[in-house]
């Protein structure tokens, strides 16, 4: 992490930042690793002191909800994207028209539209499954390839997956599941798949990691997070369902009342800067990065062999949805024997 830390450094020194004072206070609802290289990096190339809170997408809002009144924080930094447009139509961010726009991708750009101007997509990444070849080679497992390989008497307690309550990540996957099968098939199947799950972890990244380390065979996680375990040495593999699956827009908001307004949009525009996007590699996150002009790791995902559902963002993005589904699954779903 020093010698990407160096080298992240030096390029955007060599971009130009100027030296400024000051604090910021951020949420960041990506991987720890990334959240503490971007602290480190603002604080060494702008003289901000940045004071950094890793919290899920789900954690994070819940946060901004409470402290609606007297907003401790300036930025929130990642994170899958519904959530956002949920503190956008609760007015819980700030309307910026960033000028650096016109560089993203135009799936970014219209999760900025949608929002009216008060997120914007900062990446993109597929959901799918992660699995441990060795412990399926042990249990004489199949690698499963669609949604309904899942619902395998042979999956019992062999699957993790977060809890849609403080996780965007298993959000994405109740939404997902509700536009591909249909709200009914989609409960029914939520409901075959509970007795197969070994626990609801609170993160969405928890899965995965206990896949990597032979805690339990299979997860339902965003595809770019297997990369950076396997790069440590971990035995994991992912794939997408070939019926198809969702993908999140991580985002990015300023939070409205912003104690640092002005050191909030210098650190907006920092992160829509392709040198900016590009740490998400260095620190083993292998999303697809906004800005166009981003180098684009070889371990990203590839979009183009992946089916993706015509994800409707606006529809699940917004507030009264998602409490209705969350609720739902925590009474139809959640509440069952395992």
């Amino acid at each position: 992490m020093k010698k990407c830390l160096v080298a992240v450094v030096a390029a955007l020194c060599a971009g130009g930042a100027s030296a400024q004072e000051g604090t910021l206070n951020v949420i960041c609802s990506v991987q720890a690793e990334w959240c503490n290289m971007i602290q480190t990096v603002y604080a060494r190339t702008t003289g901000v002191k940045v004071n950094m809170s890793l919290k899920g997408s789900g954690e994070a809002l819940a946060q901004l909800i409470a402290e609606k009144a007297n907003p401790k924080t300036d930025i929130w930094f990642g994170g899958t994207g519904d959530p956002h447009l949920q503190a956008a139509e609760q007015d819980l961010s700030l309307e910026y028209k960033s000028p650096s726009l016109p560089q993203l991708h135009g799936w970014a750009q219209q999760q900025a539209a949608q929002s009216k101007y008060k997120t914007v997509g900062i990446y993109s990444g597929p959901l799918g499954f992660g699995y441990n070849p060795e412990l399926l080679a042990k249990k004489k497992l199949a690698v499963p390839k669609t949604w309904a390989d899942l619902l395998k008497p042979d999956y019992k307690n062999e699957i993790q997956v977060a809890n849609p309550a403080s996780s965007g990540t298993a959000y994405t996957m109740v939404a997902t599941l509700v536009q591909l099968m249909g709200e009914d098939k989609a409960f029914d199947y939520m409901k075959g798949l509970h007795k197969n799950i070994q626990t609801y972890t609170r993160s969405g990244t928890g899965p995965i990691k206990a896949v990597a380390r032979g805690e339990t065979s299979l997860s339902i996680s965003f595809v770019h997070d297997g990369p950076g375990e396997k790069m440590q040495g971990f035995p994991v593999e992912t794939i997408t369902p070939t019926e198809g699956t969702g993908a999140e827009i991580g985002s990015m908001s300023i939070i409205k009342g912003a104690r640092n307004l002005e050191a909030a949009k210098k650190f907006y525009e920092w992160a829509l800067s392709p040198a900016a996007q590009e740490m998400g590699a260095a620190a083993k996150q292998f999303q697809l990065p906004s800005n166009k002009s981003a180098k684009v790791d070889p371990r990203v995902p590839d979009f183009k062999k992946i089916k993706f559902i015509d994800y409707d963002y606006a529809k699940y993005g917004a507030s009264a949805e998602r409490r209705r589904l969350i609720a739902k699954w925590e009474k139809e779903v959640n509440s069952l024997p395992r």
